[in-house]
């Protein structure tokens, strides 16, 4: 009976390898015929938009400046080469009863949208941009991006796009890539490492990839010359902790974070458990045990997987019993606590891509005396951003040029959701004014708002309600 129990590790631990690689580092690739739908829109009533791939190999999305977004699928009878496609709002997957996309041919670059509520009988033409490939080197690996810049006259600002965590090509999915330049923005988007076209492994070591976006930007500077009026970052999420680190080390003009942390890597589970905990009705008492929970389970990811087990033992027997232990779940400390230590001791070092787990992103962020805008989630619940608010605000008393929007009912990403009664979310599209914000601060350096809603602290100034 043990020699069979003991024959099963392997096979366990194999169908587990099988289901992590799946779930982290397989990416079917999009169907590149219809890489010529790819691109910026310009539609008859006003509307900027653009067109990417998305998730399926020929799904495509649309996404409007207003925020308003759809993933597109093939239309049931649309054959090999799909020219219509369905609509489904935001990431419901909820198909849009007898709305339709239809694309003209690659030549035309026309785009008709039909029975799709405000931008319903709407025909769009892709832009042309100017592009230029551009490969350049950071620790001797070979990276692959591309400037794409509008056509106007003179000189225009430049962002050079940052990364979250994703695996996938920035140069094929990133949407801003579009519609910046669509307003007059130009941009650099680049294959951060071991992704897309470039070279090496996929790293979340912040001070690589900090390099990585530095050397991006001195490339974007180089490529657009006298075109470039000035050349910053724009990045989400993780590059909260990248985009400060990397204006430190190169001539930054601006830098404007998405829905990103002020504090450090451990704090987004600490927080994301918090959270959790405060939603299901617990009280600060209940808060103080889980921070024992996550103060064992940081000491392990600290470690790399070396030490702490006996710590997370402790809180696994203090708490264990508890009714809000199973509600504990955060970024990693519910996996932690629901698998044996020696499964996590062998699985968690192979799934280790070198995250800086001890950064402190406040210094980079003190350090930098350029432009800087910050746009957080006000219900974000990747990265709760309640104490990023409060360090920002502490920033902010003695940096004028250092702004903070804060969308109140925003998701990460600054996505809008509904939430269903057993607390899940379905997300339906970017809160409105989002995309509008991000090219009027690059091209003013002013955050201008004409929705309602978001809340505007404006450098040292008090807070202050969005104009209506």
């Amino acid at each position: 009976m043990w020699l069979r129990r003991l024959l099963l590790i392997p096979i366990l631990l194999g169908f587990v390898g099988l289901g992590v690689w799946v779930y982290f580092f397989y990416e079917p690739k999009p169907d590149a015929r219809l890489a010529c739908y790819y691109g910026g829109y310009d539609f008859s009533d006003g509307l900027i938009g653009s067109v990417t791939p998305t998730t399926g190999i020929r799904s495509l999305r649309l996404t409007l400046m207003s925020g308003e977004t759809w993933k597109l699928d093939p239309a049931p009878d649309a054959g090999d080469m799909p020219t219509t496609f369905t609509m489904s709002r935001g990431w419901t997957g909820d198909v849009t009863p007898g709305a339709s996309v239809e694309f003209g041919s690659c030549t035309d670059g026309v785009v008709r949208i039909r029975g799709a509520g405000a931008v319903d009988d709407n025909e769009g033409r892709r832009n042309t941009f100017d592009i230029t490939e551009a490969t350049f080197v950071s620790h001797g690996l070979k990276l692959y991006g591309r400037l794409v810049m509008p056509r106007v006259e003179g000189a225009v600002p430049v962002a050079v796009l940052g990364h979250g965590s994703e695996r996938d090509s920035a140069v094929l999915f990133n949407r801003l890539q579009y519609l910046l330049p669509a307003n007059g923005i130009g941009v650099f988007v680049f294959d951060k490492r071991g992704t897309g076209q470039s070279e090496g492994t996929y790293s979340q070591n912040f001070h690589w990839l900090a390099d990585d976006m530095a050397a991006a930007l001195t490339t974007a500077r180089k490529t657009a010359g006298a075109l470039a009026r000035e050349v910053g970052f724009q990045g989400g999420s993780q590059a909260g902790w990248i985009l400060p680190l990397a204006a430190s080390k190169v001539k930054t003009d601006f830098v404007v974070v998405g829905f990103g942390l002020a504090e450090g890597v451990l704090a987004e589970d600490r927080e994301e458990v918090f959270d959790d905990l405060r939603g299901a009705g617990y009280g600060e008492d209940v808060i103080a045990k889980a921070r024992e929970i996550t103060d064992a389970t940081g000491k392990i990811m600290l470690s790399r997987f070396k030490d702490g087990y006996e710590d997370l033992d402790a809180v696994r027997a203090k708490y264990g019993k508890e009714p809000w232990y199973e509600k504990v779940n955060g970024e990693y400390t519910g996996y932690l606590l629901g698998l044996p230590n020696w499964v996590i001791q062998i699985v968690g070092p192979w799934l280790d891509v070198g995250t800086s787990w001890e950064y402190d992103p406040l210094p980079a962020l003190q350090a930098y005396q350029g432009p800087h805008l910050w746009v957080l989630a006000g219900r974000d619940s990747s990265a709760p951003s309640a104490n990023t608010l409060k360090i920002l605000r502490d920033v902010q008393a003695r940096r004028s040029n250092l702004d903070v929007v804060m969308f109140p009912n925003a998701d990460h990403g600054i996505i809008e959701f509904i939430q269903k009664p057993d607390g899940t979310r379905v997300e339906t599209g970017f809160s409105p004014g989002y995309f509008p914000l991000l090219v009027d601060w690059i091209h003013f350096k002013q955050p201008q708002l004409t929705v309602s809603g978001p809340i505007v602290y404006d450098g040292d100034k008090p807070a202050a309600p969005a104009a209506p």
